[in-house]
């Protein structure tokens, strides 16, 4: 996420202030019938006999007031299709797989520094019902103390970024954009880190 300040009512650049992460719609995919994991491991939800298939990804990342304040103990709530594009849900049609080991639901909460991370791997593009295709995306939930956030991350360097009409419906559609970085040396060498802020407006 950019990391750009806002600014103020004067039209001067306030550097105490930082810029909203915009919404985004919930989709027709949200899990309804379905439990979360309460873990941070989408990548193997519990009582997975293998890891799930695809580009394997580490989400990091703090919640935080447009004052750079952390959030403490705001909760997250992840889901996202498979690395074939397809979600674990009844509405969708798409005629992809279902990954075994691959639920795409998780819950998490920031810690008291507003901090975050979950595993899980890159999800796939996939077809809309209007014949569209959607940019791998990951949907988040962010409820603070006084804020409900609903969200969704991208990955920089996918030709539908240029094209999907939810993302360039955002104001700032840069900041839902994320890079993909090499993993540290404690993580596995085929993993791959995104870290993605998130602001609140009050928190």
């Amino acid at each position: 996420m950019s990391d750009a300040r806002c600014k103020g009512p004067t039209g001067r650049r306030d550097t105490a202030a930082f810029a909203i992460t915009p919404p985004q719609i919930v989709g027709p995919f949200y899990p309804i019938r379905e439990r979360p994991d309460l873990a941070s491991d989408l990548a193997r939800p519990l009582g997975s006999a293998a890891e799930a298939q695809g580009q394997l990804i580490y989400v990091t990342g703090r919640v935080l007031t447009r004052s750079g304040e952390p959030v403490a103990h705001a909760l997250i709530d992840i889901w996202q299709a498979n690395a074939a594009g397809k979600y674990r849900h009844p509405s969708d049609m798409n005629p992809a797989p279902l990954d075994p080991n691959f639920k795409g639901f998780a819950r998490l909460t920031a810690d008291a520094s507003g901090r975050y991370s979950f595993r899980t791997i890159k999800p796939g593009r996939y077809p809309t019902a209007e014949g569209e295709i959607r940019p791998p995306h990951i949907h988040l939930t962010v409820e603070g103390r006084f804020d409900r956030l609903v969200t969704q991350l991208y990955f920089a360097g996918e030709a539908e970024n240029l094209t999907d009409r939810w993302l360039n419906a955002a104001p700032h559609p840069d900041r839902l954009i994320v890079n993909l970085q090499e993993p540290p040396p404690h993580l596995e060498k085929h993993a791959m880190i995104a870290h993605f802020d998130i602001v609140l407006a009050s928190g």
